[in-house]
């Protein structure tokens, strides 16, 4: 399974500003990395939704 490094970043007048990250060392697809990186964010933050700290959710591969 092909681990994924999901950045959360602010956009403040049109530019990210990478306001944290998580890695997901097992993931079927990135989708799935994805939700699992916003739940683990939102815990990591105190927040019910990772919204509320980011605007951008931008996922990569990781080898």
């Amino acid at each position: 399974m092909p681990n994924y490094r999901v950045d959360f970043a602010k956009e403040i007048l049109g530019v990210p500003f990478t306001v944290g990250s998580v890695e997901i060392t097992r993931a079927r697809d990135p989708e799935r990395a994805r939700r699992a990186a916003e739940l683990r964010f939102a815990r990591q933050h105190g927040v019910g939704d990772w919204r509320e700290r980011a605007d951008l959710a931008l996922i990569a591969p990781r080898d």
